[in-house]
């Protein structure tokens, strides 16, 4: 019989890992922290990239960066993540000689899971997954042409799974309409409440997104552009693809003097801790969305939050926050109204504090 809470060899495995890649990226770096702090040893294995370390310790966690072709920090292409399915196999084949396991920990199902399901048949060492959205079948239409391919293997990552994990009951629900076969749970995304808290706020709008066209920032600008912003300012803060597009709408909108592109910033920073301490409103205009890590860093912080009534959104904010995604006018109503200051700021739910989830992830793995 096992014993409850042992300290346990932990294997993580992540192909983002900060300081690469979006939400999922400090979700796994947090819980990774975590299990350091409760007591448990913790390896990650990761991608490298130009200019890090390929081994370093870092609160406690070993991190491993093995050898991948990545062009960009904030976006990993399909080709590309499956350089980390090679080069994480071909590093653990050694790396186990000298290394044992309790348990892995995987982030993602794919690309990442496929090494995790490797490491159950031939080394038998069980594996939890945590989900983060795009790694589920006909989530982003970014991958649509790839999920019919993965289907097969997807589904049988999730059966040998000990638990797939997600952060919302939304996500839960998409991979059941996929696959029933699997053990699931439901262990929502945290906040450290020390990290970002409100500042005396300013006339401040914040959006912080990756510059992808499902994250709605184009909806924002064209809300924005027949509201008169006065001495209101709107700060963007995200990189990606789309960011061009996003300047010349930017201009075209007539926003240019009220709207700043700042481009990535870090998280940890004094600026990104300044920024949502000083804002007054945030929005998220999503597409899509699992379970918004940005929505609690804005919550934490004391911003009035506007969301996308999408994923897991509803299960972080009230109806009174939500507007229907792609419908700017429900968006510019919310928008003026909250210029207007007519909100109540709403205070964030003690579950989404990582000290109380780090112990749910601890008692699974324990199980």
């Amino acid at each position: 019989m096992k014993t409850k809470n042992k300290k346990l060899r932990i294997l993580v495995l992540n192909y983002e890992f900060p300081p690469l890649g979006g939400g999922a990226s400090p979700v796994s770096y947090e819980i990774s922290k975590g299990y350091v702090n409760l007591g448990h040893k913790v390896d990650v294995v990761t991608m490298g990239f130009k200019g890090l370390p390929k081994f370093e310790e870092k609160d406690g966690i070993n991190i491993y960066r093995v050898p991948c072709l990545r062009s960009k920090k904030e976006i990993c292409h399909p080709w590309e993540q499956l350089t980390y399915i090679i080069s994480a196999k071909s590093f653990l084949k050694e790396h186990l000689k000298t290394n044992s396991y309790d348990i892995c920990h995987c982030h993602f199902i794919i690309p990442t899971g496929v090494v995790a399901l490797w490491l159950k048949k031939e080394y038998g060492i069980q594996y939890v997954i945590t989900s983060h959205g795009s790694d589920v079948l006909g989530y982003n239409k970014r991958f649509k042409y790839l999920y019919p391919i993965l289907a097969t293997k997807w589904k049988e990552i999730i059966k040998e799974s000990k638990l797939t994990i997600t952060p919302s009951k939304f996500l839960q629900n998409k991979i059941k309409e996929q696959t029933n076969k699997g053990k699931f749970v439901v262990i929502p995304n945290g906040i450290d409440p020390t990290k970002f808290k409100p500042m005396k706020k300013e006339k401040r709008i914040l959006v912080v997104a990756r510059l992808f066209p499902n994250k709605g920032v184009q909806d924002i600008l064209d809300a924005l552009k027949d509201i008169n912003l006065d001495d209101w300012k709107v700060d963007i803060v995200g990189e990606g693809p789309y960011r061009q597009f996003l300047e010349n709408k930017s201009r075209e909108n007539g926003l240019q003097d009220s709207v700043k592109f700042h481009g990535w910033i870090d998280n940890n920073s004094k600026k990104m801790k300044d920024l949502y301490g000083k804002a007054s409103i945030f929005i998220s205009a999503s597409y899509f969305e699992n379970m918004s890590i940005v929505l609690l860093e804005a919550l934490a912080s004391g911003c009035h939050v506007i969301a996308s009534n999408v994923g897991g959104n509803p299960e972080v904010v009230n109806k009174d926050c939500l507007f229907e995604a792609r419908d700017i006018n429900g968006l510019k109503e919310k928008i003026r109204k909250a210029l207007e200051l007519k909100y109540k700021h709403i205070l964030l739910d003690k579950k989404f504090d990582w000290n109380k989830i780090i112990k749910e992830y601890e008692e699974v793995l324990n199980e």
